[in-house]
């Protein structure tokens, strides 16, 4: 599994990462690779509760690769780590399979109590360089965080965050703004249908009290049919 999972990411390089010619350059000269090689060593020690070595190794890779993941964070195969400088990755984050994480992204906590306190990342996760995500919360499936963005809150799967704080702007490749402007005029018009129907039903009201009094309505024009104006809007 170990040997496995190492192949993986060094696949998910020459895959994701233009600037890769090989698998023997890869492997030997690109420190995302010996960083994630470090730290799968140093999870299997702190899954056996042997703590000591295992923030050994890790602190021995931070030297080293200028990346920074505690043993204890779960990391999936075909992870791409890019530049990687300045990147840190919390106790108890999860990063999913074939996540790619650039220069100084952090996977941090928000407080100081113990347990789950930092975020899960799914399946094919970008984050862009220098972003933060804090907290312990889930980022969906094929999400993308922008560089620099600061994400607080659970993004969806298939969507796209920027900003401090970081917001959805797209969902399913669609701009987020654009659907919430079209459910808006969608609702204005279906106040706008109910309003005529009032009116239409107040005139007809008004058409029985002047037959009653003896008065022609005949020369009134009243369409009580909006079925064609609201097609027509829409």
């Amino acid at each position: 599994m170990f040997f496995k999972d190492v192949w993986r990411d060094v696949q998910a390089v020459k895959e994701r990462d233009p600037a890769a010619r090989n698998a023997f350059e890869v492997l030997f000269l690109y420190q995302g690779i010996h960083a994630l090689i470090m730290h799968r060593i140093a999870h299997w020690f702190y899954k056996k509760h042997m703590f000591f070595i295992a923030r050994w190794i890790s602190q021995v890779s931070r030297f080293f690769t200028m990346i920074e993941i505690h043993p204890g964070a779960e990391i999936g195969a075909g992870v791409l780590i890019d530049h990687g400088a300045g990147t840190v990755i919390g106790e108890t984050a999860v990063v999913g399979d074939n996540c790619t994480l650039y220069q100084g992204v952090t996977l941090g906590g928000v407080g100081t109590a113990k347990g789950k306190r930092h975020p899960t990342l799914g399946k094919n996760v970008m984050v862009g360089a220098g972003a933060k995500i804090l907290g312990s919360f889930e980022v969906g499936d094929n999400a993308s965080i922008g560089a620099n963005s600061v994400l607080l809150k659970p993004l969806e799967s298939d969507s796209t965050a920027v900003g401090i704080p970081a917001k959805p702007v797209k969902l399913n490749g669609q701009a987020v703004e654009k659907k919430h402007k079209l459910a808006q005029v969608n609702a204005d018009i279906s106040k706008l249908a109910e309003t005529i129907d009032i009116l239409n039903e107040r005139l007809s009201q008004m058409e029985d009290l002047l037959k009653k009094n003896g008065i022609d309505t005949s020369g009134l024009k009243n369409n009580r049919d909006t079925t064609e104006f609201t097609d027509w809007v829409i």
